[in-house]
């Protein structure tokens, strides 16, 4: 599998990870970590050179009970950092990760690469039209409901049965807007039960019937910090754990926090699939 990033092919055969730098100040794990340009680009020059294929930012925390932010804060995180990273790293493919398509198209018209959008177009109509416009590849998430209403939305008469007929539904709007580069996001932890989650991880082979390059974004979530009755600084062993887990299971990019250990698991699996090339 393929996907074109700025006119470039990136095979995606080898699988990828993508760093997560969140500038909001309250995300679940590294809420406020990064206060200014010096530890953003600090932060983001480690990712890179740890193996980082994507750079995923994100100014709204999507985390259940999270703060409100309105579109023009919104704006006003996201596009210094956004021109800071693309004049300090001019190479960068920069994922956003928003559900506004204003966001989007302010980003994207700066040089961004990638749109990752919680929602699939779900909150925000003109988004699809938008990454159309700018033909970028667009990453589509399932959720039900919005970040403040999806952990009363988890009931499913059949989980994987329902996230696959949304993503076919998804896929083929996605389509009539002249979207040719579809990833799929399962949403761990978006209107999923800690059950749930590890269902879809269980089934996660099924997945693979659309026909498309998945994301599996699990890095410290919930699902592995309260399993393990422990907290989201605690929780890269487990992280790592079931990143491997994935990888065997077929998912082409890891949206991560730590970006170092991701790659030296994808270096493992390679390992084991006997395409290791020191």
């Amino acid at each position: 599998m393929t996907i074109n990033c700025k006119g470039n092919l990136l095979d995606l055969s080898t699988p990828r990870v993508m760093g997560i730098l969140n500038i909001t100040p309250d995300s679940f794990y590294d809420g406020g970590k990064y206060k200014n340009e010096a530890d953003i680009i600090s932060q983001v020059k480690n990712m890179l050179a740890s193996g980082a294929t994507f750079i995923d930012v994100g100014a709204y925390s999507s985390r259940p009970g999270a703060a409100h932010v309105d579109e023009k804060e919104e704006l006003t995180r996201i596009i210094p950092i956004t021109k800071l990273l693309l004049n300090t790293f001019p190479d960068i493919l920069l994922s956003i990760d928003t559900f506004r398509s204003s966001v989007a198209d302010e980003c994207l018209s700066l040089g961004a690469a990638i749109i990752n959008d919680i929602s699939a177009g779900n909150l925000d109509p003109e988004m699809l039209a938008i990454v159309g416009k700018h033909r970028v590849p667009y990453i589509m998430m399932h959720m039900k409901g919005t970040p403040n209403s999806m952990q009363g939305k988890t009931n499913y008469e059949n989980l994987i049965g329902e996230i696959l007929y949304y993503f076919s539904e998804k896929v083929a709007l996605a389509r009539s807007f002249g979207i040719n580069d579809i990833i799929i996001d399962p949403g761990f932890g978006f209107a999923k039960t800690l059950e749930q989650n590890y269902e879809i991880l269980k089934k996660f082979n099924l997945l693979h019937s659309l026909e498309l390059p998945i994301l599996t974004g699990i890095s410290r979530k919930s699902m592995i910090y309260r399993l393990l009755d422990s907290s989201p600084a605690k929780a890269l062993n487990g992280s790592t754990a079931l990143h491997m887990y994935a990888l065997i299971k077929g998912s082409q990019i890891l949206r991560v926090h730590d970006v170092k250990e991701a790659m030296e698991c994808i270096k493992l699996f390679k390992a084991i699939q006997g395409s290791y090339n020191p």
